[in-house]
């Protein structure tokens, strides 16, 4: 069982950076990939980037990998996304989840997944 919290989302301005956190909690959290999804209004879960569970290789969609850098820091058991340049169409809520580690892939090839934390871009 692997537990994931999402924290840093709020209100920001375009062309802002933000920040976004994911702790984890369990024992082997360095055997999961992790990755990043958002969800806009009316939409569906889309991935936006993924990680290996080591963190040596990362799988960025390619729309985003301008502005999107996943990282994690397993000692901490943590995992993170800086979004840069922000836009209005950034805005949804931002879901972690841990996996496989790769994408980009549907939704469901993730197994445990956070609560969401929202992301709103608005002048």
């Amino acid at each position: 069982q692997v537990l994931l919290v999402e924290s840093g989302g709020g209100l920001v301005q375009p062309g802002a950076s933000l920040r976004l956190s994911c702790a984890a909690s369990g024992r082997t959290f360095s055997s999961y990939g992790m990755a990043w999804f958002r969800q806009a209004p009316g939409t569906g879960r889309k991935f936006i980037a993924a990680i290996s569970g080591s963190g040596t290789t990362t799988y960025p969609l390619d729309s985003v990998k301008g502005r999107f850098t996943i990282s994690r820091d397993n000692a901490k058991n943590m995992a993170y996304l800086q979004i840069g340049n922000m836009k209005a169409e950034d805005t949804a809520v931002y879901y972690c989840a841990a996996g496989p580690g790769y994408g980009p892939v549907s939704a469901v090839e993730y197994d445990y997944w956070g609560q969401g934390t929202q992301v709103t871009v608005s002048s």
